[in-house]
């Protein structure tokens, strides 16, 4: 056989090697997509009965014996809804185990809820559902009583199916038992139960004499009865305008009464991570001033609503923002922990009941980005930090006796997320590393010992598959390290030049640089590789989980600092021979199309195309929370808030710039847009703009699909 002819043999090999394998779509990629389920790495839903984890899927319910990782079946579908007697339940996934020391076992249908005890096989409690209409439902375990939204209204149905309007006056301007100030300082929810369930606090929310932004509801254009658009006003109070007003209820179901606390001025204050004392005597609130610089931890009688103690105060010159409530230690009713950037990193602090600190319990320059419970018995606390890369998510236990720190996850240079179980003894290990799609392991939180559950087949199997790469680089203050991930063709050839495309966020609370699954890539950017293109993507200062200097650089002047470190990536980009530096575009949505406009407007000579989703435009124009938070207000800082808008700027573009917004987008208001189109307008440079009527900050569903094809289109047509 001749040297040539075995040249060909490995060409021709290669080449069917290359024709089998599978290309992506946006179905297959997209979160929207009709084949997306099917690309993401398979999970397990497992829940804890005390110790025994079990798991569930639709249909049946299955033990995991902890020494051998075997499965076998506990009950079917079809078995507890003949135990519960109520008919069909809906499917398993929905199943809850809310008793530590008990086998009850909550399922429902859409007429009752119902505890059935998986041992004796009989129901021991039940309640009618509460139908349509009912929202942010709060469940207590103790009392069994559900607290519950109706009509803009707090409403209270005890175990025994008694149903209690407990506030008269909601409307779309009086708001009961709801997120409140936006969804800031870890706010999620409006209604908190006691411990005992006999008392529930809850907010109420003002917002009379905050401004409406015009948004509009558009019909179907099938629709021939309902054919004229009508008005969606959203209450929104923007950077320093009048802001809402709320005050804290607490409802007693015993006397069936509301005391109102007497916190600070509810026009100047937020109120933030509310709590129970472990006897119910006491409520705690962080309360924050307007420019959020000066915190503070008061406990409220719940019954007078009297302030009854001060115990902590956190004043920073730049922010404060409170993430979470408190938390009482189970072994000792005397002693709480909390979380804090105090000393420049969120880390745990325990403190007594009169709030004196006694001890930091976690230090260093890393970040504790969770507490996931307590072990009583070895009085420890479990949590996840990146102590060992900025990148990385692992699992540890500090005992609050001594402050030592363990390891307990089951290793890797990965991303590590877990599930404790009521006692603090077990954990579920959920993980990923950049090339571990998920691996499942239970783990002995006193020992360490773990043993593998579940290992996730690769679901790119059979498919060319981009090359996926981490590096770091400094930033522009030249001693700070920045991760940055780069996603290449699968047939990268190091002699071409590529279109190059910089995916930008930049923005507090997010970043896009880890050590999961393909070190975080989103599924767009392996659509993008595999139509040619490379992409880059860099958490500059200002993203999250690096400590308070790093997220505050960019205080009172947002995208300045973000700009220049993003620079210095494009500067290793114009340093590698196969990117083209005559093709670089960029796109990032939200803070991400803030930055992408104003890469685009303070370097008009470097990125030729760009595409913008629901841009900030100028912070004037955004939420008072957030925006204050950063910003100041315009009447404090009209330095920043000039330097940072977007308006001046309109003048300087000079490449292909795609605006994309939703029509009824409540976060970024449309008025960023239409306000830049303008501004363009009057100074002669043309945009190219796209609306998605009706929909919000995000196009849901399979529009995502659709949006992220005429994100790839316009690239396609003007950059590649």
């Amino acid at each position: 056989m001749t040297n040539r002819f075995k040249i060909a043999l490995i060409v021709l090999a290669t080449t069917l090697t290359a024709a089998a394998q599978k290309q992506f779509t946006l179905e297959d990629l997209n979160f929207g997509g009709t084949n997306y389920r099917n690309m993401v790495p398979k999970n397990r839903n497992i829940v804890w009965m005390g110790d025994q984890p079990l798991h569930v899927v639709s249909d049946s319910c299955f033990t995991i014996d902890m020494k051998t990782m075997r499965e076998k079946l506990l009950f079917t579908r079809d078995q507890i809804s003949k135990w519960a007697g109520v008919g069909e339940v809906w499917n398993l996934t929905w199943l809850q185990f809310p008793y530590k020391d008990q086998p009850l076992a909550l399922v429902q249908n859409d007429s009752v809820r119902v505890l059935v005890n998986v041992k004796t096989k009989k129901p021991v409690w039940s309640q009618a559902t509460l139908g349509e209409g009912a929202s942010d439902k709060q469940w207590n375990t103790t009392s069994r009583a559900m607290a519950y939204v109706k009509d803009h209204n707090l409403w209270v149905k005890d175990a025994q199916g008694c149903t209690r309007q407990v506030t008269t006056d909601g409307s779309d301007k009086i708001v009961y038992a709801q997120s409140v100030h936006r969804n800031e300082f870890g706010i999620n929810g409006g209604i908190f139960w006691n411990n005992a369930g006999t008392k529930v606090a809850f907010y109420r929310m003002d917002q009379s004499m905050v401004t409406d932004y015009p948004l509009v509801d558009v019909p179907e254009p099938t629709d021939t009865v309902n054919y004229i658009s009508t008005p969606a006003p959203e209450t929104y109070p923007m950077a320093g305008q009048t802001s809402h007003k709320v005050t804290i209820g607490v409802y007693d179901l015993a006397t069936d009464s509301v005391t109102y606390l007497r916190c600070g001025d509810p026009t100047n204050r937020y109120f933030t991570n509310i709590s129970w004392s472990p006897d119910d005597d006491l409520i705690y609130i962080f309360e924050l001033n307007r420019p959020q610089n000066d915190c503070y931890l008061i406990s409220y009688n719940p019954v007078t609503g009297r302030g009854v103690r001060q115990l902590y105060r956190e004043i920073n010159f730049k922010y404060v923002e409170p993430q979470s409530p408190i938390q009482f230690l189970p072994w000792d009713k005397e002693r709480f922990i909390m979380l804090s950037e105090k000393d420049g990193y969120n880390h745990i602090y325990m403190h007594d009941s009169d709030g004196n600190q006694l001890r930091q319990l976690t230090q260093g320059e890393w970040v504790v980005m969770s507490v996931l419970g307590f072990d009583p018995e070895t009085q420890s606390i479990i949590y996840t930090s990146n102590e060992l890369s900025p990148v990385q998510q692992n699992i540890f236990a500090v005992s609050t006796i001594t402050g030592e720190r363990r390891r307990i996850d089951e290793g890797g240079k990965g991303w590590h997320g877990a599930s404790l179980s009521p006692s603090g003894k077990w954990l579920i290990d959920y993980y990923q590393e950049p090339d571990v799609p998920r691996n499942i392991a239970i783990v002995n939180t006193q020992t360490g010992a773990f043993k593998r559950y579940f290992t996730a087949e690769d679901p790119w199997a059979g498919y060319t598959v981009p090359k996926y790469e981490m590096g770091t680089i400094k930033a522009a203050d030249g001693k700070t390290d920045l991760y940055y991930r780069m996603v290449k063709p699968a047939d990268f050839d190091p002699t071409k030049k590529y279109p190059t495309v910089v995916y930008v966020y930049g923005g507090p609370h997010a970043h896009n640089v880890d050590a999961r699954w393909h070190y975080c890539s989103r599924s767009w950017e392996t659509y993008m590789a595999q139509k040619g293109y490379v992409l880059f993507i860099l958490d500059n200062r200002g993203s999250a989980n690096r400590g308070h200097e790093f997220e505050s650089a960019t205080h009172l002047k947002l995208g300045q600092v973000e700009m220049q470190d993003q620079m210095c990536g494009v500067e290793l980009l114009k340093s590698l021979p196969y990117v083209d530096a005559d093709r670089l575009g960029v796109h990032g949505w939200s803070y991400g199309g803030f930055m992408t406009i104003s890469l685009m407007t303070n370097y008009p000579d470097v990125f030729k195309v760009g595409v913008a989703g629901g841009p900030v435009i100028d912070w004037r124009w955004y939420e008072v929370m957030y925006g204050e938070r950063y910003m100041s207000t315009p009447q404090r800082n009209p330095e920043g808030y000039a330097l940072t808008s977007l308006i001046p700027k309109a003048k300087d573009l000079k490449g292909r710039l795609q605006i994309i917004i939703g029509g009824n987008d409540p976060t970024v208001v449309p008025q960023h847009a239409y306000s830049f189109l303008k501004a363009c307008i009057a100074a002669g440079t043309q945009p190219d703009f796209f609306v998605y009527p009706g929909q919000g900050h995000n196009m849901a569903g399979h529009q995502s699909v659709h949006l992220h094809e005429r994100i790839t289109r316009y690239f396609d047509d003007f950059l590649k």
